[in-house]
């Protein structure tokens, strides 16, 4: 038998080497985490998530960069340009109102051949309108686009031949209308998947999307338009670009590091080129007002600055699906964040 008996201060009367002691079970340890003086000390390293038994805590979009992306500029620049065609009309401005119809209905079907293209076949677009999801950013963004396209396609039929002024007008005014949730509808659709960068972002980015379509069709505007009349499109571009910047700097600085894929790597890139092509073309626009090669330049690259920008977001938003780190870092941190609010409130 064993002699060893057990007090206060731990086994007492052990042989060594006969009776194994187990000092975490038998001793309780002191403040702090200490026992027998010595600080614990861990004999597993900190986990590092990387992957979930070899695979990605999210599986990438599967969308093509070039159709998802160019649907989301397109849409934007549709959107935008509604609403300049509409404003054109009302001060007179023939030739840029018909530059902006044109230009919305071109950009709007080219944005539905882009979604169309990607979802593989047309009949999947077709069988979205067979309910009303009002939950469904994609279901309410197919029945948006389903009424806008043919609404601005009659607007710029009734303008270029010159016949049914009064459809035209009714037209423009309905595609107007809908312009501004052409433009941010996109927005909320990306924001509403699980991808960090993207949904992380969801109360700027519509603000973000609209001031990059405004900008675009001020672009447009400049392209087209005559001398006399680049005030208009000069303008909208400079409130579309200083909205979209003022809001991409609020949504990066609020979203912490998952914001990180907004400015490194190739998107980090492409959303720095962007926002440098926006100021050149608003200060060429600026500069070289009433100068129709000024115009022009200024058009172009104001119209490249947003179609880089949403091929950086959306290049941002696949990088931060494939790094683990964007999206358990941020779940780690609301769980801590909870857990203290929670001890607060109980103390």
């Amino acid at each position: 038998m064993s002699d060893a008996r057990v007090t206060r201060e731990g086994l007492e009367g052990v042989r060594p080497g006969r009776e194994a002691s187990s000092d975490y079970s038998t001793r309780r340890p002191r403040k702090g985490g200490r026992r027998g003086g010595r600080g614990e000390q861990p004999t597993v390293p900190d986990a590092d998530f990387r992957s979930y038994y070899g695979k990605p805590v999210l599986n990438k979009p599967v969308w093509s960069p070039q159709d998802i992306a160019g649907y989301l500029f397109l849409g934007g620049l549709a959107g935008g340009s509604s609403l300049l065609a509409a404003a054109a009309a009302v001060r007179g401005e023939e030739r840029l109102a018909r530059v902006a119809k044109v230009g919305a209905a071109s950009a709007g079907v080219l944005s539905l051949a882009a979604l169309v293209h990607d979802l593989g076949k047309p009949t999947r677009f077709l069988h979205m309108l067979r309910v009303v999801k009002v939950t469904s950013p994609m279901n309410m963004g197919s029945w948006l686009l389903a009424g806008y396209v043919p609404t601005t396609l009659v607007a710029a039929a009734c303008e270029v031949t010159g016949r049914l002024r009064p459809v035209g007008a009714a037209a423009t005014a309905g595609a107007a209308v809908m312009g501004p949730a052409v433009a941010s509808y996109t927005a909320v659709l990306i924001a509403d998947t699980a991808v960090p960068a993207w949904h992380d972002g969801y109360r700027e980015m519509p603000f973000v999307f609209v001031g990059s379509g405004a900008m675009a069709a001020g672009g447009l505007g400049l392209l087209g338009s005559s001398q006399r009349a680049q005030g208009l499109p000069r303008r909208v571009a400079q409130l579309g670009s200083l909205a979209e910047l003022s809001s991409s700097m609020l949504m990066e600085r609020r979203m912490g590091m998952v914001a990180e894929p907004y400015k490194k790597g190739r998107s980090g890139a492409l959303m720095r080129v962007g926002q440098v092509l926006a100021v050149a073309g608003n200060v060429t626009a600026l500069l070289g007002r009433g100068n129709r090669a000024a115009g022009v330049a200024a058009g172009t690259t104001l119209m490249l600055s947003s179609a880089i920008t949403r091929f950086g977001i959306f290049s941002a938003g696949i990088a931060s699906a494939q790094d683990p780190r964007y999206t358990v870092q941020p779940q780690r941190e609301r769980l801590t964040n909870a857990g203290r609010g929670a001890r607060a409130d109980a103390g």
